[in-house]
């Protein structure tokens, strides 16, 4: 069947604009948007969907470029259906649980999962990208996670059969991930607290959190996050290698690398899908001539571009360089 055949409870739009739901703000629509109301209302859509159209799983857009012609697919966006926390030796969070909701839930009931309180986005694609700050990651917390594939089959998996490293991992193609449980060890809640305000004051204080971004835009080529500690070398980090290429700062029409934290793509308004990454292309192209790196993108590029557009030059930063 097609989308609009299929009877469902929850919502399902058609040619729905992504650039609202996308934290850079921009992409063109999606083919239909499904918003479903419960596990079984998604499992019962995707059962009943023609298998040759396809399907992508979007969160919160957070870590998200969706090309200016849009998705010719079925996207599907989960909502309050999925959104429940549930605390005892264990922490269970619905796919579309906020990751610092989880953080601050968790940790008023004595459980560690600071970790998750400086990650945008949510839970479902926090799994996806085995995200990760200060040195620890999903895959050090995750026991197993629900989701629907798609047949509308639902499916447990371990932990273990995702393949969780470094920004990745192997959950089948149109599997939707509707919860996750995770191990938390007991600590003190005002400690926990007390580490997340810490973090928070640290993030703010080296990213541009109030500017229209999707947080880092390529992988570390040294294959891990920041640890936070003293001790962190930063000569393999993102940022370095992009600063080293003279490229904080540089601008390409409205998509700029952060002037506070070079590893930052930001809109600064009225950029294009095709300014954004063509910016993060040129980037890439400047740190391989510079230093020999190919840098990988870790944000996720999806969707239809539109007829190429000739794009102004690439402006670059000499204003004060803030340290990391």
């Amino acid at each position: 069947m097609t989308p609009d055949q299929i009877h469902i409870r929850g919502t399902l739009t058609a040619q729905k604009p992504l650039d609202s739901l996308t934290w850079l703000r921009v992409g063109g629509p999606a083919d239909w948007l499904f918003q479903p109301a419960d596990e079984a209302d998604l499992s019962d859509f995707l059962k009943a969907l023609d298998p040759a159209i396809p399907v992508f799983p979007m969160g919160l857009g957070s870590n998200l470029i969706v090309r200016d012609g849009g998705i010719r697919a079925v996207v599907i966006r989960l909502g309050r259906g999925f959104n429940a926390i549930e605390i005892n030796e264990t922490v269970t969070a619905g796919a579309a649980a906020l990751d610092a909701h989880v953080a601050r839930k968790a940790a008023d009931a004595g459980r560690d999962l600071t970790f998750l309180r400086t990650i945008p986005g949510s839970i479902g694609g926090a799994v996806r990208m085995n995200a990760g700050c200060y040195g620890t990651y999903v895959a050090d917390h995750l026991i197993e996670v629900t989701a629907i594939d798609r047949q509308g089959q639902r499916h447990i998996l371990p932990a273990v059969a995702l393949n969780l490293r470094y920004r990745q991992s192997d959950l089948p193609e149109g599997m939707v991930i509707t919860s996750a449980r995770f191990q938390a060890p007991l600590g003190d809640p005002e400690a926990l607290h007390a580490r997340m305000e810490e973090q928070l004051a640290r993030r703010d204080a080296t990213q541009p959190t109030k500017a229209r971004s999707a947080g880092s835009t390529f992988r570390n080529p040294a294959g891990f996050s920041s640890t936070g500690r003293a001790d962190d070398s930063h000569e393999l980090k993102a940022w370095k290698v992009i600063e080293d290429a003279g490229l904080r700062g540089a601008r390409l029409g409205g998509a700029q690398m952060s002037s506070k934290h070079p590893n930052f793509l930001t809109n600064t308004g009225g950029a294009t899908a095709q300014e954004l990454e063509a910016l993060g292309e040129e980037v890439r192209k400047r740190v391989l001539q510079a230093r020999g790196i190919s840098l990988q993108w870790e944000i996720m590029r999806i969707g239809e571009a539109t007829p190429t557009v000739e794009l102004p030059a690439i402006e670059l930063d000499t204003g004060e360089i803030t340290q990391e």
